[in-house]
């Protein structure tokens, strides 16, 4: 894939495996924006890169818990939901501190709730930043944009 990219997706599958392909390019210290409203797939594509990095086991939503980390084969996994932390004040920004973090890949679902409350994310750079949005209801308009940071 080049800089830009968009896919539809029917499936939950095709979010996932389109996901995976993604994750064989991420290496620790990559910061992955995913965007989308509610139930666009957000989670969905997490789950699909999380199993190509080696995830054994469930990967869920962190919308109650705002962070949910794992072990790949290789590399560390946090996996970050911002929505919540819309509103919060700076010191409550420090939950960023470990989780993104050069010996991990970051997932941050909702960084746009981030940056209108405490400005965090707007401080850490994407590798890739994907939209997910609904074109139907079994439909997915997938873009994905690459070199928005540091490579």
């Amino acid at each position: 894939m080049g800089a830009g990219n968009t896919v539809v997706s029917t499936t939950a599958q095709q979010t996932e495996d389109l996901a995976a392909d993604l994750a064989l390019d991420l290496k620790p210290g990559d910061v992955v924006h995913v965007c989308g409203e509610v139930g666009a797939g957000k989670t969905t594509f997490v789950r699909g890169a999380c199993a190509a990095l080696g995830v054994d086991g469930p990967v869920t939503s962190p919308s109650y818990t705002i962070c949910n980390r794992y072990v790949g084969k290789d590399v560390l996994i946090s996996h970050l939901d911002c929505q919540r932390l819309e509103g919060a004040s700076g010191e409550e920004s420090g939950i960023f501190d470990d989780e993104v973090a050069a010996d991990r890949i970051t997932f941050i679902e909702w960084p746009q709730s981030s940056v209108e409350s405490v400005g965090m994310i707007a401080l850490v750079p994407a590798a890739v930043r994907i939209e997910l949005s609904h074109r139907s209801p079994d439909t997915r308009l997938i873009k994905i944009l690459r070199g928005n940071g540091p490579r």
